[in-house]
């Protein structure tokens, strides 16, 4: 069985737990530990194990053979720093997620049949998080090629004609190719704005300022357009309450979801309706397309999958969220995910 491949940012009482359980476990390997006290309890016991072990934590951010990063220190830069890590083959494991995995481990769960049960219970849910990623990929890959394909490779191919006939009629009919340099120009705007929306679509969320409104309201206003289905974005509370990562996985569960609506709902109108209250987050996505047998999909296994609603699922478990499904045959699909708001803790007990 192929190991999992983990590296330890913190030596303290949280990363030696982790260091102990981890390193008699056969299906996991550690491949470093970072602390910057040079006598940490969790230093001293990678020594003798002959774990590598650095003062540097970003040295373990380059790391090529890692599967999960496990962040203990409840240091808001190192968080920072791991919340701008753009990895999809790394999972990121930090603040409350890992204080209560390491609590967990020192509660002493010694049965092996219990550890290994928890831990396919998360080699099971991290493969299908990578697969969710890998397949988003894809599908935005995909979806992206054709924009290019069918808007702006076509509009260029129209520019090219035109100033193909403005240099055939420069000399001909000088007024007929100074009316043909003006519609080249407009030409050149559309192409502008849609090699624009490639860029938008490659990095929805910019990443120095992390603008989620701002970002659904330009991918409704596109997906409208494109699929010609009438679009409704309402938004109630502070989007500054919402954590980066949520920001990232909401916007991609958004994006699941009226792609669904696009392949299979047959709609004509879609509405996204986000809450952000004091505790949690409340997105509600609703079509009125010819919906579907709930209890019929859910009983297998690939049409669930096909459906995109595996995906979405998961994403809110990632998230410690939940998302419910309401929909009938005929009567469209409303799809309400919930999410914690959590302030984080400013320092982990070590």
């Amino acid at each position: 069985m192929k190991k999992t491949h983990v590296a330890i940012i913190g030596a303290g009482r949280g990363g030696t737990s982790l260091i102990e359980i981890f390193h008699s476990d056969p299906l996991v390997k550690i491949m470093g530990v970072a602390d910057i006290r040079h006598r940490a309890p969790g230093i001293l016991l990678a020594r003798r194990l002959a774990i590598p072990t650095t003062r540097d934590y970003k040295h373990l951010l380059r790391l090529k053979k890692v599967d999960i990063l496990i962040d203990v220190t409840g240091n808001p830069k190192v968080d920072r720093s791991l919340r701008e890590f753009q990895r999809t083959d790394v999972a990121v494991i930090g603040g409350p997620i890992a204080k209560f995995m390491w609590q967990l481990i020192e509660a002493r769960i010694k049965s092996q049949e219990e550890i290994e049960k928890h831990l396919r219970e998360y080699q099971a849910l991290y493969g299908l998080y990578l697969r969710e990623i890998q397949h988003a990929i894809a599908e935005e890959r995909t979806r992206i090629a054709l924009d290019i394909h069918d808007g702006l490779v076509q509009t260029l191919v129209g520019l090219n004609y035109k100033l193909d006939l403005c240099g055939e009629l420069s000399e001909k009919d000088p007024a007929q190719s100074r009316l043909l340099i003006l519609e080249t120009r407009e030409l050149l705007k559309v192409a502008i704005e849609e090699a624009r929306q490639v860029v938008f679509n490659l990095r929805p969320l910019h990443f120095d300022r992390m603008e989620l409104f701002p970002a659904i309201r330009n991918y409704l206003k596109t997906y409208a357009r494109q699929y010609q289905i009438e679009t409704d974005f309402k938004v109630r509370g502070d989007e500054h309450r919402i954590p980066p990562r949520v920001k990232i996985f909401l916007f991609r569960i958004i994006q699941e979801a009226l792609s669904n609506v696009e392949r299979h709902a047959k709609a004509t109108r879609i509405g996204v309706d986000l809450t952000i209250g004091k505790s949690d987050l409340r997105t509600t996505l609703s079509d009125n397309g010819r919906g579907f047998d709930l209890e019929e999909v859910s009983s297998h296994p690939e049409k669930w999958a096909s459906f995109g609603l595996k995906g979405i699922m998961e994403r809110a478990r990632l998230l410690g969220g939940t998302a419910m499904i309401d929909t009938k045959l005929g009567q469209g699909t409303k799809i309400v995910l919930r999410v914690p708001l959590v302030e984080k803790e400013t320092r982990l007990h070590e």
